[in-house]
């Protein structure tokens, strides 16, 4: 991929998303596939007088590592990995596979190894967000793999990324600015509401988000990033939900997902594919099988499934089990973390008893007037963005 918007793009990230400073140690890290806008990046780095550091990495490693390694090699933590959550002032990772099912036949004990032998390191890393030490930003080159996995051609995948990540607007840093504006009126708008309940085609679910904080995520950690997310009440969470869309995760895909909760924990759950591997990951640990995220996507330039959560997580109502961000009032803490997407634009929810508000600015200019949560006494948009 060779586009003018490729130094857009590493603008963007560098002086948006993570406002990199003179003075600062700033490590850069990707598939060898992202070259063009992983040199772009250092290239913007050393221009305003950081420090980069350039962590590429090639395909296939971490499947020969999962799949060969010892216990003691997959349990070890490598100097760059301390360097990149311990050290650093800033971090830019970008994606890049060239396989996303790799990691098909790797058995998940193995993954779930790996992953609590790091659980120390990115509480470390978490804290570190919450200190204001460090800052990190994600994205997503388009390579063949995630294309096909759209479903798409990778000259219409990149530009559908692009377009994402708003880099198609004349401005793109203000494009993301008014985005976070926007979402703000709907977080001040949420504010005191108390109960979600979601209705739709094989939906039922209620949960509380009393004196939870909701987060306003316009494109500083995730790029692109449009949603707003809270920690519903861990114990909260009653009732059934189908995820629709597949998420493709660990190099596999589970489709059709039912989950049945009770008390805020996953009491029955199935998949019309890797129903096993779903199993597996909701025993990972006692946090497994409890709502960790709710999130309402925001992006209007998402608008269609990817099977990639980067991309999905924006465009519908998600919910990610095991999960766990930058404190938005959750106790969840554990090692798994996936999201599921469903299409529920058909959907209604209730935001507890309140009294009457005016709809949040600009839903109404959108055509978005049509009820989808209501309260004892007013209606507000069925619809943020075209999908909750």
């Amino acid at each position: 991929m060779n586009d003018s918007r490729l130094e857009t793009w590493a603008r963007v990230l560098v002086d948006y998303s993570v406002k990199v400073q003179a003075g600062q140690t700033v490590a850069i890290s990707g598939g060898v596939a992202a070259e063009p806008l992983l040199a772009a990046l250092y290239r913007l780095v050393l221009e305003r007088g950081a420090f980069p550091t350039m962590l590429p990495t090639l395909p296939g490693l971490a499947t020969m590592l999962l799949g060969s390694g010892s216990d003691e090699q997959l349990s070890y933590i490598s100097p760059i990995e301390r360097f990149i959550r311990e050290q650093a002032d800033v971090t830019i990772t970008v994606l890049a596979e060239t396989n996303t099912k790799a990691m098909s036949e790797i058995d998940p004990p193995r993954q779930v190894l790996f992953q609590k032998a790091r659980t120390e390191l990115i509480d470390t890393f978490m804290r570190r967000e919450v200190e204001g030490t460090v800052n990190w930003t994600l994205t997503l080159y388009p390579t063949d793999a995630y294309a096909q996995d759209a479903d798409m051609a990778t000259a219409d995948f990149a530009e559908f990324v692009l377009k994402a990540g708003k880099l198609d607007a004349p401005d793109p840093i203000a494009a993301w600015q008014a985005q976070g504006a926007e979402q703000q009126r709907l977080i001040d708008w949420l504010a005191g509401k108390r109960e979600v309940r979601l209705r739709g085609r094989d939906t039922d679910l209620t949960l509380s988000v009393e004196g939870r904080t909701w987060v306003n995520a316009c494109g500083i950690r995730n790029f692109p990033d449009g949603e707003i997310f809270t920690g519903p009440v861990e114990d909260s969470v009653d009732g059934h939900v189908r995820f629709s869309f597949p998420a493709v995760t660990a190099g596999r895909e589970v489709e059709d997902v039912r989950l049945r909760f009770h008390g805020g924990r996953v009491v029955d759950a199935s998949a019309a594919r890797n129903e096993d591997y779903l199993h597996r990951m909701l025993d990972t640990d006692a946090g497994a099988r409890v709502l960790g995220e709710f999130a309402i996507g925001t992006n209007f330039g998402i608008e269609r499934f990817t099977k990639n959560i980067l991309f999905d997580d924006e465009d519908r109502r998600h919910g990610a089990h095991g999960a766990r961000r930058w404190d938005p009032g959750s106790r969840q803490h554990q090692s798994l973390g996936d999201s599921l997407g469903s299409d529920l634009r058909f959907t209604r929810g209730r935001f507890g008893r309140y009294r009457r508000r005016a709809i949040p600015a600009g839903w109404a200019d959108r055509g978005l007037d049509r009820p989808w949560i209501q309260g004892s006494a007013e209606s507000v948009p069925r619809s943020f963005g075209g999908g909750w």
